[in-house]
């Protein structure tokens, strides 16, 4: 199924289940497809609304990219099935959610998974425009394996994940996204110069951040400071979990807080 976004883009989604719809938001790279195994466990008990990002899968991209399209492409996906929606944003997806929830979405309830803000500091802000660009250069090139390497390698995987990354098909074909995602969406511009932090604070829709307790201590420590700041906001920590939880273990949290179960 597709439906048209404000500004014409054609967005790509499926259904999956009965009950209280539920969006996912993928984080960078990321399409329905490589999450097609939590929205099936998440069907059994919400209606799952599962979609391609622009330019990625197979919806369509319309230039210029900004963040304020990606949270139109919400509104519509949420119109288009029935007018409200709980929505889960995984990663850097999850920082799209928080500036979909600050634009007043009619959203329910929000699940923020890992949002990966770093310490917003000047060095920091100056490595990633220097990421950016370097991946940009590669894109224009061409080199889609090279900027997914690229993304990747300051995060530590390991050489043979990385590599079977960078060589498949699908996230090659979504590589050029990466500059939407997460540099664009994680910026502080897209927030007007606010610390993420400061966004949250004024997010007052019910919400669960989540956090695996083997993840890096900074997402911990970024996921906790969210969770505190938002004003009907909670944090939870996942014993045993790092950044990708598994279905079986993921969707019970979710019940849990979504359905109050």
């Amino acid at each position: 199924m597709n439906v048209r976004s404000h500004d014409g883009t054609q967005i790509a989604y499926e259904l999956l289940g009965t009950g209280q719809p539920l969006l996912l938001v993928a984080g960078a790279l990321q399409g329905r497809a490589g999450h097609r195994p939590w929205a099936e466990e998440l069907a059994r008990h919400f209606t799952v609304i599962s979609y391609d990002r622009r330019g990625r899968g197979d919806s369509e991209d319309t230039p210029p990219y900004a963040v304020d399209r990606e949270v139109e492409d919400l509104a519509a996906l949420i119109a288009a099935c029935g007018g409200t929606a709980s929505v889960y944003g995984h990663s850097s997806g999850a920082a799209l959610v928080m500036h979909a929830a600050a634009r007043g979405l009619p959203i329910d309830k929000i699940v923020l998974h890992e949002p990966p803000f770093g310490d917003g500091s000047d060095e920091e802000r100056q490595r990633e425009d220097k990421e950016a660009a370097h991946i940009a250069d590669l894109l224009a090139q061409g080199r889609n394996a090279d900027a997914v390497k690229t993304f990747y390698a300051p995060i530590g995987m390991p050489p043979e994940i990385l590599d079977h990354m960078a060589n498949d098909p699908a996230i090659q074909a979504n590589a050029p996204t990466i500059l939407y995602d997460p540099y664009a969406v994680m910026s502080p511009r897209s927030r007007n110069g606010m610390t993420p932090v400061e966004q949250a604070r004024g997010i007052t829709t019910q919400a669960l951040v989540l956090a695996g307790d083997a993840s890096p201590p900074w997402m911990i420590d970024a996921s906790r400071q969210i969770g505190e700041a938002l004003p009907n906001g909670r944090f939870r920590l996942l014993e045993g979990q790092q950044h990708v939880v598994p279905p079986d273990v993921l969707t019970p949290v979710l019940t849990g807080f979504l359905l109050g179960r």
